[in-house]
């Protein structure tokens, strides 16, 4: 028998407004901190864990209820967070490498990545200007990382840099996925913590396979914190709660507004300009991707679940 529930559109709205924004500063912290890649994302993922941990219990003690989705739906929330751990590890050892610019460009290149995956394995159909949108977007991320050889004075390695935020857009996009399927069975708080755990422990594992330990300094564990705070319980909390009626494309469309975001933040903290190149290439990513989605539904859907 299938069931629906009605959109809550103004709570969708609020959630996404505030979780993009909280989005944008994500590279501003990771910039200020002062620690390994994997240090720092396992602290923020460990930190948000722990943010939620006492409501995730105050909830389940409320309710007296087991969670029951089923063992297959709880081995892939365990794999969507391991898939989150290793996204925030290569996103955040992109920036000691590239630009915020490039690197906030190219994390969020998954709308193409989605509309590939989809097509090939989904079988989705999508209009030509989608497809021409694809090419406009991946001539725009090969402008950028040339762009980026011209800037090896200011960063060591921005190549190396813009292949770590990609592989991340890689990582994050099979999360994505699979926290539209998730969701229809799980609730918020039940999925966000499961996923946010695994994450954690994902970044544990990742920083003793590479021998590197967790101790940081004051600044770094006020970063994580921040991390923790604001993108990843409103950013990706966010994108977790609207994802269960709203599909990844659209969503994966609003994720383009962090860059710029991120970019006009970087400007003024660090006064990190992009080079000429880096604006017109970013232009072009975000025009194609554009174009990939510009005749996707507006308003909001409810995703009916079995």
């Amino acid at each position: 028998m299938q069931t629906s529930e009605q959109t809550p559109v103004f709570r969708i709205t609020i959630s996404l407004i505030l979780g993009f924004i909280s989005f944008a500063f994500a590279p501003i912290f990771v910039r200020m901190a002062n620690a390994q890649p994997i240090a720092l994302a396992a602290w923020r993922t460990i930190f948000a864990a722990l943010i939620l941990l006492p409501f995730w219990l105050t909830k389940r003690l409320k309710r007296k209820e087991k969670i029951n989705v089923g063992r297959r739906s709880l081995i892939l929330g365990i794999f969507a967070g391991l898939c989150l751990g290793v996204h925030f590890t290569f996103w955040i050892a992109s920036l000691r490498f590239t630009s915020v610019a490039s690197a906030s460009v190219l994390v969020t290149v998954h709308p193409i990545i989605l509309i590939i995956v989809e097509s090939l394995l989904f079988h989705e159909r999508f209009s030509k200007s989608s497809w021409m949108g694809v090419f406009v977007a991946f001539a725009g991320s090969a402008l950028l990382a040339y762009a980026d050889k011209t800037m090896t004075s200011v960063f060591p390695h921005p190549f190396w840099g813009d292949v770590l935020a990609f592989i991340a857009a890689l990582v994050f996009s099979a999360y994505f996925l699979i926290g539209r399927k998730l969701r229809q069975k799980y609730d918020w708080l039940d999925y966000v913590f499961l996923v946010y755990s695994w994450a954690a422990i994902a970044c544990l594992i990742l920083s003793l396979a590479f021998g590197i330990g967790l101790k940081v300094d004051g600044m770094t564990l006020l970063m994580a914190l921040g991390l923790a705070i604001g993108p990843q319980i409103m950013g990706h909390g966010s994108m977790n709660f609207s994802v269960k009626y709203i599909s990844p494309t659209l969503l994966s469309t609003l994720i383009l507004a962090e860059p710029l975001l991120a970019t006009i933040l970087a400007y003024f903290i660090f006064a990190e300009l992009p080079s000429p190149y880096s604006f017109g290439a970013m232009t072009i990513v975000i025009i194609g991707i554009s174009m990939t989605w510009r005749k996707k539904p507006a308003v909001p859907k409810v995703i009916e679940s079995t």
